[in-house]
C-alpha cells in the first residue's frame, strides 16, 4: 500500500482552512433560528427588565483659584480736612517764631501745622480762660462751679439767669447778710420784683411784745409773669433773716 505525502501546497491549504473562521449567517437567518429554538407561549406575557443600578453624577469641584493679589497703587495720602479754627490751612504761623533763614521753608511751615492744629485750640483755650470766670459769659455747665467760688450752693429750682444775676452780685450780697437791705436784694433777683418788708414799730411792740422779734414780707407777683416757688423764697428768707428773728410770707398774685 502506497503513503501519501502531502506536499507543500496541501499543507498551506490544510492550515487556511482551520485558521479561517466559520462563516457567519446573516442577520435574518440567525433571528429565525433564535425564534425556532424559544418555545411556545400562549396569552399575555410581561416582560421584567432588571436595570442595573447607576452611581449618582458627583459634580466635579470647580478648580483652585487663588485670590487676587493685594492692591499694588501707589499711596494715597489722606484727603486734606478743614483746619481748626484760626489755625492757617498751608504754612504754620509757628515759622514767625523761627529764625529768618526758615521762613521760606515750605517743607518745614507745612510739618509744623502738625503740632499748631494740636496745641493751637489749647492756646486759645487759655488765652479765653477769663470768660469762664464771668457769671454772664462762662459756659451753663460751668455756673454752679463758679458759684462755689464765692461759697455759694446754688439751687436747681433757680432759673440759670438768675443764677448767673446771683453769683455776680454774691459779694454784696454777704456785705448786707442778715439786714433788711440784704434780704430784699436776694429776694428780687430770685422773683424779679421787689419785695416789701414791713417791720413792727415802737407802737406795735409796746402793744405786744411778740411782735419785737417778728416781721413780714409780702411780694405782688404781677399777673403773666413766670411762677414762683413758694418753698424756695422761704428757703432764702430763712437763711438770710437774723437767726433770732421770725417771719410771715405773704405771696400776692397781682
Amino acid at each position: 500500500m502506497a503513503t501519501l505525502v502531502p506536499t507543500e501546497g496541501d499543507q498551506k491549504e490544510a492550515a487556511a482552512e482551520v485558521i479561517a473562521p466559520p462563516p457567519q449567517p446573516e442577520t435574518g437567518e440567525e433571528t429565525s433560528a433564535v425564534e425556532e429554538s424559544l418555545p411556545a407561549v400562549s396569552g399575555d406575557v410581561t416582560i421584567q427588565a432588571r436595570v442595573a443600578p447607576v452611581d449618582p453624577i458627583v459634580p466635579a469641584e470647580p478648580p483652585f483659584e487663588p485670590p487676587p493679589p493685594p492692591d499694588r497703587t501707589r499711596f494715597r495720602p489722606p484727603e486734606p480736612t478743614d483746619a481748626p479754627p484760626g489755625v492757617p490751612q498751608d504754612v504754620s504761623s509757628y515759622l514767625t517764631y523761627l529764625p529768618g533763614i526758615y521762613h521760606n521753608n515750605h517743607f518745614l511751615g507745612r510739618f509744623l501745622l502738625i503740632f499748631e492744629s494740636i496745641l493751637g485750640p489749647l492756646d486759645r483755650t487759655v488765652e479765653n480762660m477769663h470768660h469762664y470766670f464771668d457769671p454772664f459769659v462762662t459756659p451753663p455747665e460751668a455756673v454752679d462751679w463758679l458759684g462755689t467760688w464765692v461759697g455759694l450752693a446754688l439751687d436747681e429750682r433757680w432759673p440759670e439767669d438768675r443764677r448767673r444775676e446771683l453769683i455776680s452780685e454774691a459779694v454784696n450780697l454777704y456785705q448786707w447778710r442778715g439786714t433788711k437791705r440784704g434780704l430784699s436784694e436776694f429776694l428780687r433777683l430770685y422773683t424779679g420784683v421787689e419785695p416789701e418788708i414791713i417791720e413792727p414799730t415802737l407802737r406795735d411792740v409796746a402793744n405786744a411784745r411778740s411782735r419785737a422779734f417778728r416781721f413780714t414780707v409780702r411780694i405782688t407777683i404781677p399777673a403773666g409773669s413766670r411762677r414762683v416757688s413758694r418753698s424756695l423764697i422761704e428757703t432764702i428768707i430763712d437763711a438770710e433773716k437774723p437767726a433770732f428773728a421770725a417771719c410771715t410770707l405773704e405771696l400776692i398774685e397781682g
